[in-house]
């Protein structure tokens, strides 16, 4: 079972959300190159979602070059380059960063009060760990 969380009320897609999670799983190395994925019917289950949205998550994957379909035998993860892992990696932090902060700035916080609760989250943060 793959660590997938789902958001109905989120903006977002839910092929979307489970695309952006399984990249992330595949760039942070917790899906290994040759992973088996578990099939489309099966993942449809365990997320209870339509087929059809899982479907379209494996596509947009595979034409990413992040899965692989070998017919007969399931879905894998494919080998990704190390500087591509970076890159998603790094553009999906940007993207969280940015909406953070300008959920901050419609709130008319400042540039200095931002800093401040980004110093404070992180320090928490650490000490947490």
């Amino acid at each position: 079972m793959l660590p997938i969380r789902l958001s109905k009320d989120s903006r977002e897609p839910i092929y979307h959300q489970i695309e952006k999670q399984l990249k992330a799983l595949i760039a942070g190395g917790h899906l290994l190159a040759g992973s088996p994925l578990p099939s489309i019917r099966a993942l449809s289950k365990d997320l209870e979602i339509s087929v059809i949205t899982i479907r379209r998550a494996y596509q947009d994957l595979e034409a990413q070059g992040f899965i692989q379909t070998l017919h007969g035998k399931g879905t894998f993860v494919a080998e990704i380059q190390h500087t591509t892992k970076q890159q998603v990696m790094t553009a999906s932090v940007e993207k969280e960063f940015e909406q953070a902060i300008r959920n901050a700035m419609d709130y008319d916080y400042t540039v200095d009060d931002i800093k401040r609760v980004f110093e404070e989250i992180l320090s928490k943060l650490k000490e947490g760990k």
